[in-house]
């Protein structure tokens, strides 16, 4: 009987499961468990372990370029950057509200950690998301235009809860890169978050994509309902401030979080 309910759970896929098939019936003879109390204990371990599969899938997806967390960003060594505020954000409220959060600040200040913590926070908490450098991304939307699939990358993308676009400065962009970005903006407006961080104030934006009107209603799509977060602060790139940050990203970090749980530093 143990044999042909092993091989049903396999064949059903329930991997929590039949993991712990064994284990849970040996006890329950030793113990003289209720039989119902054996069914929630195997319902339990199998529930736990798709969280987890389900967990390790959504990391994967997000392609988070570094192991980054707000336990290693070094507030200490940049003056530029409020705790408070960005501890706010890390209860994700803003997710919840579909705001967007945007960093402004000089090369090397800590913008794209930060950006990158927020995000696997989501993703630990149950939010689907993507990390995207602003230059790769404009690119492959281009790069859609050529076998027509524009409209399926814009739907994958508008439907992510967080994206956060990376290093959004002085770009080479061509006519339809600029439409195709403005319609990813306005596809997700009030209707999921975008975390951008670039090194330009939204004054230098109508340089980088030369056309006025556009970027005006951009602009207006994106700080409606945004946190604006400049940061003014030493680069963390300098060896004296970045070492501790160096040494606390190679420590391992905890991934395993419950559904609905919300990580806080």
């Amino acid at each position: 009987m143990r044999e042909r309910i092993q091989a049903l759970l396999d064949q059903l896929r329930l991997q929590g499961m039949a993991n712990c098939l064994e284990d849970v019936l040996l006890r329950a003879e030793k113990g003289g468990m209720a039989t119902d109390d054996v069914l929630i204990e195997l319902l339990e371990r199998e529930y736990q372990h798709q969280q987890e599969r389900c967990l390790e899938s959504r990391l994967k997806r997000a392609k988070l370029p570094w192991p980054w967390t707000l336990d290693t960003f070094p507030f200490k060594k940049q003056p530029g950057v409020n705790k408070t505020q960005i501890m706010g954000l890390a209860k994700l409220a803003f997710i919840e509200r579909n705001d967007n959060v945007i960093f402004i600040g000089k090369t090397g200040t800590g913008k794209s950690g930060i950006a990158m913590s927020l995000l696997r926070l989501a993703v630990l908490n149950g939010y689907r998301g993507r990390f995207y450098n602003a230059q790769d991304m404009l690119n492959e939307l281009y790069a859609s235009l050529a076998d027509r699939t524009t409209s399926k990358v814009l739907h994958t993308l508008a439907n992510y809860d967080v994206i956060v676009i990376d290093e959004l400065g002085y770009l080479t962009l061509t006519s339809e890169q600029i439409n195709i970005f403005f319609k990813l903006i306005d596809m997700r407006y009030q209707k999921k978050t975008t975390i951008i961080t670039t090194n330009l104030d939204f004054e230098a934006w109508y340089e980088v994509f030369k056309h006025k009107e556009l970027v005006d209603a951009m602009l207006d799509r994106l700080n409606h309902g945004s946190t604006v977060i400049r940061i003014d602060g030493p680069s963390l790139r300098v060896p004296k401030n970045a070492e501790e940050f160096l040494e606390n990203r190679k420590r391992p970090q905890k991934q395993q979080v419950q559904e609905g749980d919300v990580y806080e530093s």
